[in-house]
Formats: C-alpha cells, structure tokens, sequence
C-alpha cells in the first residue's frame, strides 16, 4: 500500500513539473498560461504611443481604424497600443499579456459598458473582459492606472481647459474681447481650482476606490490560482514646473501682454500652448491625482492585509524630458505634443505662424466635433511608455512595500526606490 501511495505521489509531481493540473477524482488538465493585464485609462492603455491595435467592442466585433470623421464613440479609439508600457515591461515568468484598458475610461467603466455613459466608448466592461480572460489564463500580473477621469473632472477637460486659454489670449487682443466677445472667452491662466477642488479630487477617490475593489473582489473569484500582483500606478505630468528660457518670450512680448502670437505659435510648436503662470496649477492637479491613488492603495491595503498590492508612484519618471523642458522641444520629450488638425483631413498642424484667430477657431472646432483628432495630446508617447514599462519592471523585482517610486535621473537613467 505504501509502494502505491509512493508512486501515485511520485506521478503527480512528474505531472506537476510537466505544466499539468491535477483534480481529484478527475483527469490532469494543462496548466492555464500566465498572463498580465492592463485594466484603466489612457495612460496604461498606450494613447500617444501608437501603433494602435483593434479593439473588440460590445458586439463581439474587432474595430480596427475606422476613419478620422468617425464617431469617438468607435471602440478602437479606446486606442491600445502595441507599445503599452504592459507590452515593453520585463516581466519574467509571464507568459502573455493584454491590454484591457481604455483612452477616457472612468471608474464606472470598469463594472459597467463604458457606452453606458455619456462620451464613452462601445466596449464591454472591463470586468466582463477580465472574466473572459482568466477562462484561458492564469492571471498574474495587473497593472491598474485609473482615477485621471471620473464624474469630477476629467484629464482631456483639464488640459483642454488651459490650451484654449493660452491661445485665446495669444491671438485675442484686449479691445476684441471687450468690444466683441464681451468677456466670453476665458484668456486668463488657469489656478489649482479651475482644474479640480479639494472637493472634487475627494469625490473622485471615493469613487476609484470602489471601482478598484470591484478589481479585487473579481480577481479573488476568478483568479486560477488565487496569486496575483496588482500595481496602481500615478500619473505623469508632461509639462515641467517650468519652461526652458528659449520659450519665455519672442517678438518681446511674454504671456502676460496682450496678444502674443509670435510666441503662441512658438509654444504650440514646440507641444507647450500653454501660460507660464499655469505650469504650477498643473503640478498641483497632478500631485492630487498621485495623492488620490495613494490614498485610494491605503484603504484597500488596510482592508485587504495579504492582499499583494502596491502603488507605482511615476510622477518623476519623465523627470528632465518634458515637453519644452529643453529647447529643441517636442524633440526629445517623452510626452507627446498638443496636435489639433484643420478638419478630420489627418494631417496634424505643427505650426500656427500665421494664422489668423478664425482658422484657430476652427481647427479648434475641430477637436470638439471629432475628438479623436487632438486624444493623443499630453499623453506618453512611444519613449515615454518604455520608461513607464521599465518602472513597471522595477515595481514587480523591488522588495515588498507600499509605495514604489520610479524617478527619471539627469542621466536618463531610472531610479527604483
């Protein structure tokens, strides 16, 4: 008896080792390939770093490129790139990956279709997608990037909201705006306030943190294993605290006279239209959204205890190599540059030398109607989402802790602490 309990002990470890699944009182089953997974919005997703794939939307069918005058609502515009930072990471002992996420996507979109809201997308849940999935894969790895847009405030407005103001300013002179427009068009720098309030940002992490529970409580259901990692990484800011002197001033006039063009035209060259005096609003915004995911990462983590799960802090990583950090600039940015076209023609303006404020207006117009022509603006580009891999990498290899920060060195190189 003992020389068969031996040897049936012995067939389950050669089955084990070969990649097989033993259940009781049933036949082996192969082990389910490991997988990692991107779950959120645009700055896990890959916009702004192109080579965009198709997207399966709600029917069941791959959207692949659907035109530049389609409607956004168009699943493949989630736009996954095959240059994801899930994709370009080192993560050894997965076996695949796959990017779940969205351009645009809110926290309600990770329960619910994101169709079911106004502006969102004709895709499945990101649940229903993940379930999908861990029916053919063990699921060890997932990377959530999340809380960037919500019912609050969303990044496209926020951005949007302090281009429009810089350029308003720069073509619009005082006399046209009171004689005229009577005040309508807001030309002032944008302050922390105008981009989100203490309120807001307070709302919109009680709102990420239910909708990243829902994460974990389907992952605990779903998971073959039960054993999986989940990163919640911040955001970037792709703008600096400030802006090389180069782009300070041109013709003589700085952004704080009235109609400045020449030096418009010079910003959004170079992807910054933006006020000097709205730089630290901005940082401000983006050190909320950090603030909101950690905040978020530490009640789960006090809910969860052995739960395996920890925050990627990247608001450093592009440290040195934001847009219009250094003269020369978009070249060398790890951020993409503001880019509107004059239509859904395709072909993106790089220069506004010239222009009057009605064709302004009208490429402006624009990316209101087809917005798909301006989402890729302040976004990681191609360069960007391999650092962002590279600290995934770090992330996943550092010891256990709650808090891993990857920071951009003047090297280029990156520190893990």
């Amino acid at each position: 008896m003992r020389f068969l309990q031996r040897a049936a002990a012995a067939v389950m470890l050669l089955v084990s080792a070969a990649g097989l699944q033993v259940v009781q009182g049933g036949p082996a089953q192969a082990a389910l390939p490991t997988a990692a997974v991107a779950l959120g919005d645009s700055f896990v997703s890959g916009e702004g770093a192109g080579d965009y794939q198709p997207v399966v939307d709600a029917s069941g069918t791959a959207q692949d490129f659907p035109g530049w005058s389609a409607a956004n609502s168009n699943a493949y515009f989630c736009h996954r790139s095959a240059n994801a930072s899930v994709f370009t990471a080192s993560l050894p002992g997965i076996q695949q990956r796959f990017n779940l996420a969205c351009s645009g996507a809110q926290p309600a979109d990770i329960a619910n279709p994101a169709s079911a809201r106004p502006e969102g997308r004709a895709v499945a849940s990101q649940l229903d997608q993940l379930r999908a999935l861990a029916q053919t894969h063990d699921i060890d790895v997932v990377l959530v990037g999340l809380g960037s847009n919500n019912t609050q405030f969303t990044f496209g407005d926020v951005a949007t909201l302090c281009a429009n103001r810089f350029i308003a300013d720069a073509w619009t002179g005082w006399w046209e705006f009171w004689a005229y427009l009577k005040g309508e068009v807001p030309q002032r720098p944008c302050t922390a306030s105008d981009l989100a309030t203490d309120a807001e940002v307070a709302a919109a992490t009680t709102e990420t943190t239910a909708a990243l529970r829902q994460i974990l409580d389907t992952l605990a259901e779903i998971d073959a294993d039960g054993t999986h990692q989940v990163i919640l990484q911040t955001y970037t800011n792709p703008l600096p605290p400030d802006i090389a002197p180069e782009y300070h001033e041109e013709d003589g006039r700085t952004d704080t006279r009235d109609k400045f063009r020449a030096l418009g035209a010079e910003r959004y060259a170079a992807g910054c239209p933006i006020h000097r005096a709205s730089l630290a609003p901005g940082q401000v915004f983006s050190q909320n959204l950090g603030s909101l995911v950690k905040n978020a990462y530490a009640t789960l983590a006090a809910e969860r205890p052995a739960a395996d799960l920890r925050v990627l802090d990247v608001q450093r990583a592009f440290d040195g190599a934001r847009l219009c950090e250094n003269p020369g600039s978009p070249a060398g940015a790890l951020a993409t540059p503001v880019r509107v076209q004059d239509g859904p023609s395709g072909t993106f303006i790089t220069s506004l030398s010239g222009w009057d404020k009605i064709g302004i207006q009208r490429a402006a117009n624009t990316c209101v109607t087809y917005f798909q022509t301006c989402q890729e603006s302040w976004h990681p580009n191609a360069a960007g989402h391999t650092v962002l891999g590279q600290c995934l990498t770090g992330a996943l290899a550092a010891a256990p802790r709650a808090i891993v920060t990857c920071a951009r060195n003047t090297d280029g190189t990156l520190t893990i602490s």
